[in-house]
């Protein structure tokens, strides 16, 4: 069986990848016209999924590395790159005005160990960041690792693990592309050398360095996790694992997620233990470091809520949503690890608590206020309630952190983005509150010529949810501008403003940027993230097409100018985008995307995420997820927007498999269309990028001209 018309041309390995003879127009700036796209076999494959059952026509592309699917994703990269050619002008406006945006100098926030400042630095002209130390908060520094030596096209990026508590040893991360694993090596901070230490290629969740010992944790072959110790100058194979497979009787398994660390002054050995992602529990136990034959002793265990562990020295504290929806502060101590009987340091209030750090004797607490950061400061000392001292001014809606710094350092930093301002570090004196800017982001964009605004809007049920818009200042909203949106919804992930090079190129060219707070994320605390949870996705979903009428009802702008892109979860929002509501929007970037919800738990580390959506295989749960599941309701006769899938074979976090399916599926149903109401359906896949950050800033700055240059085009801009 093959879909389309008119064959001709291409057949590529033991499947046939052909293309049909007839055309799908473009609309946009340039007024091109693209030609079909490959035809793949078609080759059924019925399960049963929940009592119904369920033809998949391109099973086959699941296996990456097989010839046949090799051949697909080279005829489907051609056919994108055909696109590309015809739109050259607009992308080398594009590439010209985000390269000057992205390659400037930028730093990360340091950490301080012994006086000494670790950070991560990336000059202007630089495609990755190397590791950087400064003796005190002025003085001068020097380059401890070097990226560019790592690697021929810069592809190669490096990232600060640990740091001894006398500042002399360095542990850090070696990371390819966008690939989640890495390798591992340490570094001898004053000789610039590494030693012969190096851990080999994996999923690495905890670093700790306690003397001569490191403690790590990491993801396990057979899919569980446990912590290990390696005896520096010794071979990595000789690492001892102290902890993984089971605990007080309790079996760990492929969804129990281990981290460790050491506590700041080196008398603790912390483990945590998260149950799924986001987790549904979380366990802290820890190891006197300071006693022979200690063992780890649970401080926090078999409560099924999160909880985190800040310390002052050996005082403990935690934050936990425990029988708090909006977070609250405890006191902890050993000996009930129900923390049943330990007492409020600080009350769940009516906006849920962010984030929490401890600097210098002091309690830093972030709060979202309808999704705006506020952050109280607190004295920590005393055995009641938390006194309030202060309070940290952010200077404009946006995104700042609480302080991180060590709690014996009479200083700490903070950060503020937002999407019309530049990441900002400021260094913070704890005992007076004094804030001084440390580093400025020097990106050549005019942020007094822009504003961010949040409005209200109500869901389909009569939720109301907020929205940041932000744009040119007095901006009309006659609907003649371009809209380009994003959203996420999921994993208790706040999503707040920050600053990016390629929303900023939108709004330079007259155009509005959306970030609506769907339920589903954190804004609201836990109440707000079940809300978009399991049986409730579709309230994400609902929240996110409300947005667009909202802003087309509004006149920000028309359907036709509608632009909106997504990964990862979002890329899943993007899916439902397309099936659910294809008449609100222009264009569509679905980026790394969970697609078909039947299979991802099957692939990768998708098993992590059915404490979120639920799981196919459970027949409670396949009902309401195949309602939804975007591969499973692609339905013909339907005019679809312009749809560009953004994957790549370092993606090794969500399996690129749904975009190749999904792009397969797409395409073909478009085909079978009358040719007046075919809009480009395209795959853009790279063999290096992937889930997390790494790739080259040229890339990088590539991969956004791809995908604005794809969506400014397909939504007429000029």
């Amino acid at each position: 069986m093959r879909f389309g018309a008119a064959l001709m041309g291409l057949v590529v390995g033991g499947c046939a990848v052909q293309m049909t003879a007839q055309t799908v127009a473009v609309h946009g700036e340039n007024g091109v016209k693209l030609g079909p796209p490959p035809t793949v076999a078609v080759v059924a494959v019925t399960d049963k999924v929940g009592g119904h059952e369920i033809t998949d026509n391109y099973r086959w592309l699941e296996d990456q590395k097989a010839a046949d699917t090799r051949a697909y994703i080279k005829a489907e990269m051609d056919y994108t790159e055909s696109y590309f050619a015809q739109i050259k002008p607009l992308k080398e406006r594009l590439v010209d005005r985000l390269t000057e945006l992205s390659r400037v100098d930028s730093v990360s926030e340091p950490t301080e160990q012994h006086g000494r400042l670790f950070y991560e630095k990336r000059l202007a002209a630089e495609n990755q960041a190397s590791i950087y130390m400064r003796e005190g908060l002025h003085g001068a520094e020097g380059k401890l690792v070097d990226a560019a030596r790592l690697s021929s096209d810069g592809n190669v990026s490096v990232s600060i693990m640990d740091v001894s508590s006398d500042g002399k040893l360095l542990v850090y991360g070696v990371r390819h592309g966008g690939a989640d694993e890495e390798s591992v090596r340490v570094l001898d901070v004053d000789a610039k050398k590494d030693l012969s230490d190096e851990l080999p290629l994996a999923r690495y969740s905890g670093f700790g360095l306690s003397g001569k010992t490191l403690y790590y944790a990491k993801i396990l072959p057979s899919g569980g996790a446990a912590v290990f110790t390696h005896v520096l100058g010794t071979a990595a194979d000789k690492d001892e694992q102290i902890f993984g497979g089971s605990y007080r009787g309790e079996t760990l398994g492929p969804l129990d997620l281990i981290g460790c660390r050491v506590s700041e002054n080196g008398h603790w050995l912390i483990v945590t233990i998260g149950h799924g992602v986001p987790s549904t529990r979380e366990d802290i136990l820890l190891e006197d470091l300071r006693k022979q034959d200690a063992s780890l002793e649970p401080l926090v265990f078999g409560v099924d809520s999160r909880f985190q562990l800040h310390m002052d020295g050996d005082r403990m504290f935690v934050s936990t949503d425990y029988n708090a929806p909006n977070g609250r502060v405890l006191r902890a101590s050993f000996g009930d690890p129900s923390t049943k009987s330990w007492p409020v340091m600080l009350a769940e209030g009516t906006s849920p608590i962010d984030a929490v750090s401890i600097a210098g004797g002091k309690m830093f607490v972030g709060r979202l206020v309808d999704v705006k950061s506020e952050t109280t400061v607190y004295a920590v000392g005393g055995s009641g309630a938390a006194k309030q001292v202060g309070t940290i001014a952010y200077p404009t809606i946006g995104t700042g952190t609480v302080v991180r710094g060590r709690a014996d350092s009479k200083i700490g930093f903070y950060t503020f983005s937002s999407f019309t301002v530049p990441l900002t570090i400021f260094s913070y004196e704890v005992a007076t509150g004094k804030s001084t800017v440390w580093d400025r982001s020097k990106v050549p964009f005019d942020s007094d010529k822009y504003e961010v605004k949040q409005v209200f809007y109500t869901s389909k049920d009569g939720t109301r949810v907020p929205m940041f818009v932000a744009g040119r200042k007095g901006l009309k909203t006659d609907g003649k501008a371009p809209v380009l949106m994003t959203g996420y919804g999921g994993f208790l992930i706040s999503e707040t403003p920050s600053f990016s090079a390629k929303y900023a190129w939108w709004m330079e060219q007259g155009g509005f940027f959306a970030l609506p707070n769907l339920r589903g994320g954190g804004e609201y605390g836990e109440t707000w993230h079940k809300a978009g949870m399991f049986e409730h996705k579709q309230n994400v979903f609902d929240d996110w097409f409300a947005a667009a009428e909202y802003l087309t009802a509004n006149k920000y702008t028309t359907k036709e100018r509608f632009a909106i892109t997504g990964r990862s979860n979002g890329g899943l929002l993007m899916g439902a985008s397309m099936t659910q509501r294809p008449d609100l929007f222009g264009a569509i970037l679905c980026g790394y995307p969970l697609l078909d919800m039947t299979r991802y738990q099957k692939f990768l580390v998708g098993r992590w995420w059915t404490t979120e959506y639920g799981s196919a295989d459970n027949p409670a749960q396949a009902d309401y997820i195949l309602k939804y599941s975007p591969y499973q309701n692609v339905r013909p006769g339907v005019k679809y927007p312009a749809i560009m899938f953004f994957t790549g074979d370092s993606d090794t976090r969500v399996a690129p498999l749904h975009a190749r399916k999904m792009a397969a599926l797409m395409q073909a149903t478009e085909m079978a269309e009358p040719e007046a109401d075919r809009r480009p359906i395209l795959l853009h896949y790279d063999v290096k990028a992937g889930h997390s950050a790494g790739v080259s800033v040229d890339q990088l700055v590539q991969d956004m001209a791809d995908e604005l240059g794809f969506l400014w085009n397909e939504t007429g801009g000029k």
